[in-house]
């Protein structure tokens, strides 16, 4: 298996518990989940050459209260 590298992330609280419970909903880690989107989103990059979003430049706005 290949080294894993860490990396230290800053999240806001309201974008850490989206993706707390999104990891939950999927059986997942909060890291693996996070791993598993940043895959999903390169491997969609190398298919077509681009992002999943148009807009990855702008600030997320969550709705989530």
């Amino acid at each position: 298996m290949a080294e894993k590298k860490q990396v230290p992330l800053r999240l806001n609280q309201k974008l850490y518990d989206a993706l707390c419970s999104w990891a939950e909903d999927d059986f997942r880690s909060l890291n693996g989940q996070i791993e598993y989107l940043l895959t999903e989103c390169v491997r969609q990059r190398k298919k077509n050459g681009k992002y999943v979003s148009e807009h990855l430049d702008e600030p997320i706005k969550l709705d989530i209260e």
